[in-house]
Formats: C-alpha cells, sequence, structure tokens
C-alpha cells in the first residue's frame, strides 16, 4: 500500500509533467545569427561627437538598429557585408555604429538628452530590424532604411548618402535611374484585389486598406505573389483587408483616403514609395504601418494582423507585437518560421 507521503509526491509529479508538456512551444525557426564586424566603431554613443569624427575624416555616420535573432539582420551582415566592394565602400565613406534595439547603454542624441538604447529606438519609431538611419554633417537624417535592402539596393543607398545626391533629389528618384521602371511585362492578378475606379475614400468605412505598390518584371513581386499569397496564413490576413494593387509607375486614377484625386505615380511620389513592393496599410483613412524593404511570410502576416486587429493601438512596439504573436502561436502548436 502507497504512503501518503509517497502518494502525494507522484501527483505532484504528474502534475508537473503534464504542466510542463501543456506549455511546451512548437519550434522556431529562421533564428539569425549576427556577429558585429570589428570594423564597426566602438562608440561612447554620443551622436553629436559621432557626427563630428565621421566629418573630420570625410565620412558620414549611420546608424545600425538591431537585435538578437533577427533574420534579416543575419542577411545583411551575412549576405551585403560578406561581399568586398560593399564592405570597402562602407568603410571608406561611413562610420557605422550599432544600436541593439533591446539594450540598456546609454546614448546621447543629438539634443544632449540621455536615452537608453531601447528607449532611443522608441523615440525614432524604429519598427523593423535592421534599420539604419545615415546622418550629414549638420545631424540631420538624409536616409532611412527600414528593413532589409538586398545587395544591389543597399550599395545605391550608401552612394546615394556617400556622393550627398540627398541635396539633388529623393532616393527614390536616385534609385530610378540607375534601375529605370521596366516597360515590358504585366502585374500579377489576384482574385482578392479590388477592382477599379480606386476610390479609397469610398472604402474607409468597414474594413482597413491595404496597398500594395508594385511594379512589372519585379523579381520580388513574383515572390510576394507565388510564395507569401499562396499560403494559407497569408490569405488569413488578407481577408481582413481591402487589398488595393497599383502600379507603381502608371497614371491610374486613384482617389486617396482623404478624399484626393490624384494617380498611382503620383500618389507614390507623395508617400516616397522607393522599394517595390511596399504595402501601405490605412485604418479609418489614416496610416498605421507600411512594409518597404524584404520581407518573409511571416512578417508579411504579421504586419497585417498588427494593422487589422488594433494591436498598433495598444503596443506600440512591432517587434514586441510579433515577439508575442510567435509565442502564441508556437503555444498552440504551430511551428513559426522567420525565413520562409
Amino acid at each position: 500500500m502507497i504512503e501518503l507521503r509517497t502518494f502525494t509526491a507522484l501527483v505532484m509529479l504528474l502534475f508537473a509533467f503534464s504542466a510542463g508538456a501543456a506549455v511546451k512551444k512548437a519550434e522556431l525557426r529562421g533564428v539569425g545569427d549576427v556577429e558585429i564586424p570589428a570594423w564597426f566603431k566602438h562608440s561612447f554613443l554620443d551622436l553629436r561627437e559621432d557626427v563630428r569624427e565621421a566629418a573630420a575624416n570625410k565620412k558620414r555616420l549611420f546608424i545600425y538598429f538591431g537585435q538578437k535573432g533577427c533574420p534579416y539582420c543575419a542577411e545583411l551582415f551575412n549576405n551585403n557585408f560578406s561581399q568586398k566592394h560593399i564592405v570597402d565602400y562602407t568603410r571608406k565613406h561611413f562610420d557605422a555604429i550599432e544600436i541593439n534595439l533591446w539594450g540598456d547603454r546609454e546614448v546621447i542624441d543629438f539634443s544632449g538628452k540621455a536615452f537608453t538604447e531601447k528607449a532611443f529606438a522608441a523615440s525614432l519609431k524604429v519598427w523593423f530590424t535592421p534599420t539604419i538611419l545615415f546622418f550629414n554633417e549638420q545631424n540631420e537624417t538624409v536616409l532611412r532604411i527600414n528593413g532589409y535592402y538586398p545587395p544591389h539596393q543597399f550599395l545605391a543607398a550608401l552612394r546615394y548618402v556617400a556622393e550627398k545626391q540627398e541635396k539633388k533629389m529623393p532616393f527614390r528618384e536616385y534609385y530610378a535611374k540607375l534601375a529605370p521602371p521596366p516597360a515590358a511585362g504585366r502585374l500579377h492578378k489576384q482574385s482578392f484585389f479590388v477592382k477599379p475606379p480606386y476610390d479609397l475614400a469610398k472604402l474607409k468605412s468597414d474594413k482597413p486598406i491595404a496597398v500594395f505598390f508594385e511594379q512589372k518584371d519585379c523579381a520580388s513581386c513574383d515572390r510576394l505573389h507565388k510564395n507569401i499569397f499562396k499560403q494559407p496564413a497569408t490569405l488569413e490576413q488578407i481577408k481582413r483587408f481591402k487589398v488595393i494593387q497599383l502600379d507603381r509607375w502608371s497614371d491610374t486614377p486613384v482617389v486617396t483616403p482623404d478624399g484626393k484625386k490624384t494617380t498611382a505615380r503620383k500618389w507614390a511620389d507623395e508617400l516616397d514609395i522607393a522599394y517595390i513592393p511596399t504595402a501601405v496599410l490605412f485604418v479609418d483613412g489614416e496610416e498605421v504601418i507600411r512594409t518597404e524593404a524584404f520581407l518573409k511570410a511571416f512578417h508579411v502576416q504579421s504586419v497585417l494582423d498588427y494593422a487589422a486587429s488594433g494591436a498598433y493601438k495598444r503596443q506600440p512596439s512591432l517587434q514586441r507585437f510579433i515577439r508575442m504573436r510567435a509565442d502564441h502561436l508556437r503555444e498552440q502548436g504551430v511551428v513559426v518560421d522567420l525565413w520562409r
């Protein structure tokens, strides 16, 4: 006969095992491994001094915001910064500083105000990693990259800032001259796209609006349609929106959410659309967030969920929302692959 203490211990052990099994999460795949290169500047993070030192060496400053496990950060370092010509150009023309999105080191901004790294990132509304900010000699931001750019476009961004082209034109115009809009081909079609006429002012009542700016003969657009839009998890999020597809370079008539009559090209210019495809998400006629860099399916789905669920009102950090969303899915037994 089992003693009471032995029985109680067995029950507690069984309960602990059951509880542990209940909270066991599904696998998280695609996590990135980042090692900051030795040629990044070892800074005291007084940004005024960093700009002065860069200018004294005829360079400009850029600040990289990243985080542990970020697959897009890993792509930046393992792909872009593994190429000698990109590294050589960067080192010649820039001082590069790393800031941890969740870090606690002290940062002195250009007004002399002290922040922790995470508070500084939050003050700049850094939603994506990597985010890179480029500064001129007057402490002004001349270009901001919200997310990962593939090597050819990243090098174009470096050249734009190093050559001080911001004095002549916005980056979208500079890049368009390097890679002119294609004249051939056609856009992909989807059954969930709203058909013209595109009067977004009349669409803003019952669902958020997702506007996808695309172009013909676009490899990234191909990937969006042939991979990301094929996934059931993406389509579940897409159902929550009224979805508009616009040719970024076309003269297609558009009425914007605030009732302004324009064209796709002019509106894209006003929104400063440089990366293709870019998705701009509107709720009640106001832009909430946009995707304007290379993204895989899980992050596209997460950004759509962030806007459609209203989570942006409660959680100002997109990255915290993504972490919580991934954890919730994994607790339900769903494998989360960040790089699929």
